[in-house]
């Protein structure tokens, strides 16, 4: 299809049919099964119904969670993945399955505790899942410790290598012992265990020492707990020199003799516990939100333990014994790690500074419609609406710039935005700040109760305070998890509103790991619609509101989708046609997975991009065989929300914060905003593409609910976006060269 370049770099095709979608590929041919492929969905091997309400085709919102971790791990053993990258993603599942267990199986507990046996729409019991989920859990663990017993013999190979105490030599002991006795082993604290001094309390996700030791002379045994201090600076891997690495704990392992001196040690064997998170109260009982939180904080780290690790090597007294003194059932609750215990801890030896065995430098460039000094509210008044996608285009240069042009505007009368997580040193805050210290009217609507954010989110609720800022906590019983900001101007023909409008958060840090958009617009339906839903935030009042484009949930929004299936299967029905593409992290709500399915019955093509959780089974003859669902696992956490509906022909794209499940859609507050700019809509229409057309990155969805993986030699999409993005701003910047030069030469004449 012909296009145009414009000056600003932005693609245009050339007529109105420009934004609409090629016909949907042909399916992937599949590759042997091998590597490549996760396991099926458990129960999913017998007779399919063809009835939309049998429990059969809907699979597990907790099993399809971990078929992705298991996705995520077959980028740790792919040769085509740098190596230190690889390692990452071992340090990315590991830390995945601590919060699976922390969130997922810890309120799946509380539901068997509390004598819950309603089953799921797939028709589980609480129980039921916490067995299936265990046994996917301890077939992935068991995968992922051979993954990372090669990946250790690679890097050995590339010069980089974890040794254990017993492998150094005199004089690296010597150093050893050295740096730890003087940076690290006043922080040590050991505690007996014994009846004169109680079981100590051990916390969440720490790494644990068990030492059974006696006196010299005495073989009476004796038992300690040991906390390895990591973090607040001090790292799992001490350096011993270059690129040889020994692990904090197997330093303490063997020097335990400045702990227990004239002791005799007869064992020690490494454990570590994780508690539920689940610890929320209800809102209605709090007189203040804020106390309530904190209330729930301090719960959480006294939370009950659903989980307890220890090394294969632990004897089974002594295993047994640990189980008893924690309140726990050694069968059930007790997991035995054959390899090395906290993973996650790998992200340290993940960022080592070896570009050899890293992706390429990646740096976010500036967006291509923002280039130059001019006001950003100039820009965006005289485009109507500039689309960035991160982390492919910079934070700092769109979103940070709009909230710091917007402080030391003297123009700027207002700012309102929604906080849901934010970075520790974080510009978006310290912009909000500014502009209440200089004056203008500045609200913020902080969400508290996000998950393991709540500590930060606090602090950040006092500083505002303190400069002057109106802040609220959102409505009570729902999250306010959209993503806005809404600037009031005085422009040159009275008030006008700009916004900003984002799948992401305003997190500095995660806008350079996550892939999202936002939308940067002064429509003035959608400015309206903004103030109607912040005066909505900030008084909980319902009255009945009217929105123009915008689509809130937990009001409109799901039902306004449901509305909009109906009319791509009355399309298909009348006329033959109907398509609809979406790209989302999770598809859970079984109100929408049965209409797809409606859907795909009546004809309608669908091309569904599900990061994770997925409930729906594609190409089931009779129910889903229009369907199909792929998975892109890269570089970057995928975690835009596009949806695309071909409206016989009248495009329709809509980006926003809401993942198609039942809490995004019915107990959060979300928004969905329309793309109505053809131009915009044809960046979209290429995002969209090449994600579909990824034979790098790309894993098909089976109707067993496995995947697999695309064997093609193309580029990963990601990786495609990254270099499009590259092209875009030097067509840009060289479009711009060449009027700067043009108007000179006309000075000179």
């Amino acid at each position: 299809m012909p296009t145009t370049t414009n000056t600003s770099g932005v693609i245009r095709l050339v007529d109105a049919l420009a934004a609409e979608p090629a016909p949907p590929a042909p399916p992937v041919p599949r590759p042997p099964r091998g590597l490549a492929e996760t396991p099926p969905h458990p129960g999913t091997g017998g007779p399919i119904p063809t009835d939309l309400a049998a429990p059969e085709l809907l699979l597990n919102r907790e099993l399809t969670y971990l078929n992705f971790c298991w996705r995520v791990l077959r980028e740790a053993e792919d040769p085509r993945v740098p190596l230190l990258e690889r390692l990452k993603f071992v340090a990315i599942v590991s830390a995945n399955i601590d919060e699976f267990f922390q969130k997922r199986i810890g309120g799946l507990k509380q539901q068997v505790g509390a004598g819950f046996s309603a089953v799921t729409p797939d028709g589980r019991s609480p129980s039921q899942q916490i067995a299936e989920c265990l046994q996917m859990i301890q077939e992935l663990e068991a995968r992922k410790t051979e993954v990372l017993e090669a990946q250790r013999a690679a890097l050995a190979e590339a010069g980089v290598s974890i040794v254990r105490w017993k492998q150094l030599d005199a004089a690296d002991r010597a150093r050893m012992r050295a740096f730890y006795l003087d940076n690290i082993f006043p922080l040590v604290t050991p505690q007996a265990m014994d009846p004169a001094h109680p079981f100590p309390f051990v916390s969440n996700l720490s790494l644990n020492l068990l030492v059974t030791l006696h006196y010299r002379g005495d073989g009476e045994p004796l038992l300690a707990r040991v906390k390895v201090p990591i973090g607040a600076g001090i790292p799992r891997f001490l350096r011993i020199d270059g690129t040889r690495f020994v692990p904090l704990d197997e330093v303490m392992i063997g020097t335990l003799d400045l702990l227990f001196p004239d002791m005799e040690i007869e064992n020690c064997a490494r454990f570590r516990v994780t508690r539920n998170a689940i610890t929320e109260r209800e809102e209605g009982e709090a007189d203040d939100l804020l106390e309530l939180i904190e209330i729930e904080l301090r719960e959480r780290r006294f939370a009950p333990i659903v989980r307890l690790q220890v090394e294969s090597k632990m004897t089974p007294y002594l295993r047994g014994k640990l189980a008893a003194e924690l309140g726990l059932d050694e069968q059930r609750d007790v997991f035995e790690a054959e390899g090395m215990l906290g993973q996650r801890d790998l992200m340290e030896l993940a960022g080592l500074d070896l570009p050899a065995l890293r992706d390429p430098p990646h740096a976010p460039e500036a967006p291509v419609d923002l280039l130059g000094e001019r006001s950003i509210f100039h820009t965006i008044r005289d485009a109507g609406s500039v689309l960035v996608h991160h982390p492919y285009e910079s934070f700092q240069a769109s979103v940070e710039r709009f909230l710091r042009e917007a402080a030391a505007d003297p123009k700027v009368r207002a700012i309102k935005a929604t906080l849901y997580r934010t970075s520790r040193d974080s510009q978006v805050i310290k912009h909000l700040i500014a502009a209440a210290l200089g004056g203008k009217q500045v609200a913020v609507v902080l969400e508290l109760k996000a998950r393991f954010d709540e500590e930060a989110n606090i602090r950040w609720a006092n500083r505002m305070e303190r400069a002057g800022i109106h802040v609220t906590y959102g409505v009570v019983g729902l999250k306010t998890h959209c993503k806005l900001v809404l600037v009031v101007r005085q422009d040159y023909d009275g008030l006008r509103r700009y916004a900003h409008v984002a799948t992401g958060n305003y997190h500095a840090g995660t806008a350079r790991l996550y892939a999202d958009f936002g939308l940067l617009t002064c429509d003035k339906t959608i400015g309206a619609d903004l103030t109607e839903l912040f005066n909505y935030l900030t008084t909980g009042f319902r009255p009945r509101r009217k929105y123009g484009k915008l689509l809130p949930a937990p009001k409109i929004l799901k039902a306004a989708l449901l509305d909009k299936i109906e009319r791509e299967i009355r399309h298909a029905e009348k006329h033959g046609e109907g398509l609809m593409q979406w790209k989302v992290n999770a598809l859970e709500d079984v109100d929408i997975v049965r209409a797809l399915y409606r859907a795909s019955q009546a004809g309608v093509k669908i091309d569904l991009i599900v990061r994770d959780t997925c409930r729906l089974r594609p190409g089931i003859p009779g129910v889903s065989a229009n369907i199909r669902v792929i998975s892109v696992v890269g570089r970057f956490l995928e975690h835009a929300r596009v949806l695309y509906f071909h409206n016989r022909g009248k495009s329709e794209y809509y980006l926003g914060s809401a993942d198609l499940m039942q809490r995004n859609l019915e107990r959060r507050v979300e928004v969905l905003a329309p793309i109505d700019d053809p131009r915009l809509q044809a960046e979209l229409r290429v995002f969209l593409d090449t994600q579909l057309g990824d034979a790098r990155g790309a894993w098909d969805m089976q109707p067993d609910g496995s995947y697999r993986q695309r064997t093609g030699e193309g580029k990963h999409s990601q990786q495609q976006m990254i270099e499009r993005t590259e092209t875009r701003l030097k067509d840009a910047t060289r479009l711009r060269r060449r009027k700067v030069a043009g108007i000179a030469k006309r000075k000179l004449r």
